[in-house]
């Protein structure tokens, strides 16, 4: 599992973990009411650390506590909500 802090890195919107020289993001678009996740990127060295989900989870905590409607349309975050419904 991750231990670094997720940023929220509102210039290039996205949210960030980085470790060491790699730096895995959350791409978003941010409207009035809504939160688009767009697409996520994990550098190899950090694949099979969770590293994606935690993004996800900042991203989605992010929405909550603006209370935003999420939009799903990477992939990668698609498929956690259909494993971790939403508000659950």
């Amino acid at each position: 599992m991750a231990t670094e802090p997720v940023i929220n890195n509102n210039a290039l919107h996205r949210f960030e973990l980085t470790r060491g020289t790699d730096t895995a993001f959350l791409v978003y678009d941010e409207s009035p009411g809504a939160l688009t996740f767009l697409h996520t990127e994990v550098p190899v060295s950090m694949r099979g650390h969770h590293v994606g989900e935690t993004l996800v989870k900042a991203g989605l905590e992010h929405a909550r506590q603006q209370h935003l409607r999420v939009v799903a349309v990477c992939p990668f975050v698609r498929a956690y909500l259909q494993r971790h419904p939403y508000g659950s």
